[in-house]
């Protein structure tokens, strides 16, 4: 049998998006395809996506990257969860760990069991105080997981916080090492076969045409293939997620460098802190239609927590998604697919599933419909539940001190959505998925966060006898108390494991 000749991929855009398809294509594909990426330095790359989830440690591992070198590489940090300050009352602060709540080996998941003990009029602690990932983030603790099921140091997961400007280049010496090519250029026209009307080739603006089997649209907000020659729509999702623009500026690290990402509430939105190991990332996600961007930009610069290292930097977005984000033999990736605010750092994740979709979707000769078609269903989901997660921490609020928080506290939320809050509010359970990236935890630490309490629960948790309950919730607290007062401090265990190179 003759074997099929491999499929010329060609991705238009670099940036964190293009290269981490050029590596992943380039390493996991290496006689299914070709890869070849066409980026243009001057139209750059938005470059301040600096968080992420746990998730990417599984998509560098399966590239063969060294975790310490890739943290050094990009002067990294751990990231155990994100804090969100001022969301469900002012004043209020709580945090979404990457980890569970308790042991994690019930059944009954343990929410349902400090449920029931605060329905009961128990002074019961916060839910925090039982999670690992919450108590050592508190106490700027770190230490690597284990995998002793006994142990609960196995209950919290981790992720980074990085440099996305160090972070594509450090993907394209990886990506050209397994056979990537790229090619500097402007694209200025495409070309369509008549007939199908799949995209044939590529044209740039120093006359250079690219032929290619499969285009993998990685343009940014721009969607040059997928928006431009494909014509596909955009679902606008504003009218959910009014936030629209952004205006982010680093300064230098001279507070503590916490080991998670937080989320300020703001009277038009909210502002993001990303310590990194050389600088903090700062941000200010607003909704124009709320505040002026002189206001924004005024706001941001009153409260970084450093000496600015650049000037502010404006961002303009609508929240939503393409409608397909596979049409014919194009697929965007990243920005040119859809964008969803970094409330709860989920881009990169995006990126990395979009990858992963294609790649266990990757076309055996031609591109089939079937293929298209799953691959549209799944990154629709994810899109959609990540949707409904970043809705609820505006709208479970208290907030009404500003028109932004009044009108977010009392829009009409998805259908989807409003039937997970009242699911929860009556019997504190959590809609179960075999799809989508938040788990039980993170629903219950934005639900119980933000003061949505739940009026009932799972009747198993009533099961064992109240004071031996009680004397195992304080036995769990005082043990996550404990292992992480005797971890290294955060910086501490960074400078002995992953200290930024000086080359980068």
């Amino acid at each position: 049998m003759t074997e099929t000749p491999p499929i010329r991929v060609v991705i238009v855009g670099g940036g964190t998006s293009g290269w981490m398809a050029a590596a992943a294509l380039a390493k996991l594909l290496p006689r299914r395809c070709t890869v070849h990426l066409v980026e243009s330095e001057a139209i750059g790359i938005v470059g301040v996506g600096e968080a992420t989830l746990p998730h990417i440690r599984a998509f560098n591992e399966r590239l063969g990257i060294r975790e310490a070198d890739f943290m050094a590489w990009t002067r990294a940090t751990f990231k155990l969860g994100i804090e969100f300050r001022d969301w469900g009352r002012i004043g209020d602060s709580y945090i979404h760990p990457f980890g569970t709540f308790g042991r994690g080996q019930s059944e009954v998941d343990f929410h349902h069991y400090w449920a029931r003990l605060m329905q009961a009029g128990v002074d019961v602690p916060p839910i925090e105080q039982f999670s690992m990932a919450c108590t050592m983030a508190r106490e700027g603790r770190f230490a690597l997981p284990t995998t002793d099921p006994r142990q609960i140091t196995t209950t919290f997961g981790y992720a980074y916080q990085f440099d996305a400007v160090l972070f594509a280049p450090y993907l394209r010496a990886l990506a050209e090492d397994m056979g990537a090519v790229r090619s500097e250029g402007i694209v200025v026209d495409v070309e369509r076969d008549g007939e199908g009307g799949d995209l044939t080739a590529i044209r740039l603006a120093d006359g250079r045409r690219i032929e290619g089997d499969l285009f993998v649209d990685c343009s940014g907000f721009r969607s040059l293939l997928l928006g431009g020659a494909m014509g596909e729509p955009f679902q606008d999702w504003s009218r959910w997620l009014p936030a629209d623009r952004a205006v982010a500026m680093p300064c230098r690290t001279e507070t503590a460098l916490t080991p998670y990402t937080s989320a300020i509430a703001m009277p038009a939105g909210w502002r993001w802190r990303i310590p990194l190991q050389h600088r903090t990332g700062n941000g200010y996600v607003y909704a124009s239609g709320f505040t002026a961007d002189d206001a924004a930009r005024d706001a941001l610069v009153a409260a970084v927590e450093g000496e600015p290292i650049a000037d502010p930097r404006l961002l303009r977005f609508t929240a939503g998604r393409r409608e397909r984000s596979w049409v014919g033999n194009c697929v965007a990736i990243g920005l040119a697919s859809g964008f969803l605010e970094p409330l709860e750092s989920t881009s990169i994740y995006l990126v990395q599933q979009a990858i992963t979709a294609l790649i266990e979707l990757f076309p055996q000769g031609r591109v089939r419909g079937v293929d298209r078609d799953e691959f549209n269903r799944v990154i629709d989901l994810e899109y959609e539940r990540i949707r409904d997660f970043l809705i609820l921490h505006y709208h479970a609020t208290e907030r009404d001190d500003s028109e932004f928080w009044r009108y977010v506290r009392t829009m009409t939320i998805p259908d989807s959505l409003a039937e997970k809050m009242e699911l929860f509010r009556r019997r504190g359970r959590i809609v179960k998925y075999r799809e989508g990236v938040f788990l039980d935890a993170s629903w219950v630490a934005v639900y119980l966060g933000q003061r949505v309490r739940p009026e009932g629960r799972d009747p198993r948790a009533d099961l064992p006898a109240m004071d031996v309950l009680m004397r195992g919730m304080t036995n769990l607290r005082d043990e996550v108390a404990a292992t992480a007062a005797a971890m290294p401090g955060h910086l501490a265990f960074i400078d002995r494991y992953c200290p930024m190179s000086p080359t980068a």
